[in-house]
């Protein structure tokens, strides 16, 4: 059985924490995944949005996908619980003083 598909993706440790990327590119794969589930792009949507890559390359990293469904579902959960634990420690400045601004404005009556 010939794979081609191997050659759009490659996983190299110390670049995009080791994670399967677009060769030639710092795309993840899940990156991919992501606009295309989660945001709705078609396939020449993200050809479009990022010149760089192939129709091949999409193409060949959704595959990579649904042949590694459950490493890629973990690496994006993982995403997730960073990205959350992130905004727990350390609270944006520009909610902290919209926040600020409403319980002001919450104390003048009209």
């Amino acid at each position: 059985m010939r794979r081609d598909n191997i050659a759009h993706i490659e996983v190299t440790p110390g670049v995009c924490g080791g994670r399967p990327r677009v060769a030639g590119h710092r795309i993840r794969v899940q990156d991919v995944v992501f606009w295309h589930e989660s945001m709705g792009m078609s396939p020449d949507e993200i050809v479009s949005e990022y010149p760089g890559l192939t129709l091949a390359d999409v193409y060949a990293a959704l595959a990579y996908y649904h042949d590694h469904r459950d490493e890629i579902n973990r690496d994006l959960e993982a995403d997730d619980a960073t990205v959350a634990r992130m905004r727990f420690s350390k609270p944006s400045k520009l909610f902290e003083k919209l926040n600020r601004h409403e319980g002001e404005s919450d104390s003048v009556s009209p």
